[in-house]
């Protein structure tokens, strides 16, 4: 199903999040935060848009859109600063979804063809001020762009009149009646703007407003309604509660009817303290509240299992699960692939900040880059020779060296197997 989307902005300018295009008043010192907390309060995705000044400025802006993509849990439009490929090549490898070209520049235009088949028509998007720009460039949108961004009010009306392509209104400022005239256009994919940054927190009651009057919106419907769970004798039903990256077993609690409700419909983990007898929102005194990723009913549906974005510590203690008395463990020797490589990457982290005498992977970072990149480039060929040999565990050896010793690189480069795997996931 195609959900009408509400889309903040961040308005990026010298390393803060300002209020607009052309008002530079501060309103984040902390734009990651800032995407955060639109992800939290459910938007659908972001356009950041990088408002920097000359190339140094620009660098430290892609940094800022990275974490901004990695805090924020939501796809992320980067747009801004786009003069040759190279540009939309760096949004998209600091985690942007799509990049945004700017129409109204005749160099962005003659780009996108190229940047289109390049990377995909999926990843491209035009963003105009103009909606004779849209009829203009009629032919290039429709085979190279996959959605417009309109950043001007004043040209609505006439843009989603022509537009072919899914369009995404820019609104300074909206009420909700127009707000739901303007969703209810075919061609209006969705709504971004200050209108909606001023609004974040209130974006579930907006859409289920929106709800009722026929417009489909991304909301946590359920597909099993309380009554068909098989509860517990106090009337509960168990949730298991998983950190959604690691899957790592965070917490067991409780729901009654209203907490399950509620958890739908705030987007926030809330249980029945049977202690307190009382509902309770996880996270509403500590700060450190778990935001819903999925729910899923076991095959009896009597318990639930929970993944969520945990904020901070899930345990009352300040440890980040609340499991961690162990009663007995029998020796056992980890075959977890993603385990295995952070258990391994943590030792030779570690080994950056703690010298140990003796300690090759202390060799090749005293030695620095160059010879890091030597052994790496050895072992790549050794992967190359072994290959050619009839017994695959020679290969097994080689890779295993070869992995090592990139490890060894993300840790002086400082790059993390989580930004690995979500480079690979985009793929």
């Amino acid at each position: 199903m195609s959900y009408k989307k509400f889309i903040p902005c961040i308005y990026l300018y010298k390393g803060n999040a300002v209020k607009g295009l052309d008002d530079r008043t501060i309103l984040d010192t902390n734009p990651a935060a800032l995407g955060r907390f639109y992800g939290d309060n459910n938007a659908d995705e972001l356009i950041v848009y990088d408002m920097s000044e000359g190339d140094a400025e620009h660098e430290e802006s892609l940094d800022i859109i990275k974490a901004i993509c990695a805090d924020a849990e939501i796809p992320v439009i980067g747009a801004g600063n786009v003069k040759r490929m190279e540009d939309v090549k760096k949004l998209l490898y600091a985690g942007c979804k799509k990049a945004a070209l700017n129409y109204s520049k005749p160099e962005n235009v003659s780009l996108t063809e190229e940047v289109s088949k390049k990377f995909g028509k999926d990843k491209i998007v035009a963003c105009v001020t103009e909606a004779e720009t849209i009829t203009r460039n009629e032919a290039l949108l429709a085979e190279y762009v996959c959605e417009i961004i309109l950043v001007k009010e004043k040209e609505l009306k006439n843009a989603i009149a022509v537009s072919r392509l899914p369009l995404i209104a820019s609104v300074p400022e909206v009420s909700l009646d127009k707000l739901m005239e303007l969703l209810a256009h075919e061609n209006v994919c969705g709504i971004s703007g200050y209108a909606i940054n001023e609004n974040a927190q209130e974006l579930l009651a907006i859409k289920s407003l929106c709800q009722n009057n026929g417009i489909s919106v991304n909301t946590f419907e359920p597909a099993i309604r309380w009554e068909e769970f098989k509860l517990n004798t106090d009337g509960h039903v168990t949730v298991v509660v998983q950190d959604y990256k690691t899957d790592e077993v965070l917490m067991v609690a409780y729901m009654n009817e209203e907490a399950y409700n509620t958890t739908l419909k705030t987007g926030r983990m809330t249980y029945y303290s049977r202690s307190r007898q009382e509902l309770w929102v996880k996270g509403e005194t500590s700060g450190h509240y778990q935001y819903v990723k999925s729910l899923t009913a076991d095959c009896d549906k009597d318990t639930i299992l929970a993944k969520v974005s945990q904020v901070g510590a899930a345990c009352h203690t300040g440890a980040h699960s609340c499991f961690f008395h162990e009663i007995m463990t029998k020796e056992y020797e980890e075959s977890n692939p993603l385990k295995v490589f952070e258990q391994v990457f943590n030792v030779i982290k570690d080994r950056k900040i703690h010298s140990k005498e003796g300690s090759y992977t202390n060799y090749l970072f005293d030695k620095g880059i160059d010879k890091i990149l030597k052994k790496l480039g050895e072992e790549a060929t050794e992967i190359v020779i072994a290959a050619k040999n009839p017994n695959a565990n020679e290969v097994k050896y080689e890779i295993s060296d070869f992995l090592y010793h990139m490890m060894v690189l993300m840790a002086e480069k400082e790059i993390t197997w989580e930004e690995i795997t979500a480079e690979l996931a985009k793929r």
